[in-house]
């Protein structure tokens, strides 16, 4: 009954996904490339995450 208000993991990952993403452009876009180079390496950690929780449930 209460697992109803549970929020879903992957929905989170992807939402981070999506933020450290959008900052990467940022950071291209402002000519910080060593930052968008970091900020991209995190989000593909994160993407990993999201792809391991989808091999579990399927």
């Amino acid at each position: 009954m209460f697992g109803l208000f549970k929020r879903d993991p992957k929905k989170q990952l992807q939402q981070a996904y999506e933020r450290k993403l959008q900052a990467a452009m940022e950071a291209s876009r402002n000519g910080d490339m060593r930052a968008n180079a970091t900020l991209t390496e995190e989000a593909e950690e994160i993407l990993a995450d999201i792809n391991r929780l989808k091999a579990q449930e399927g």
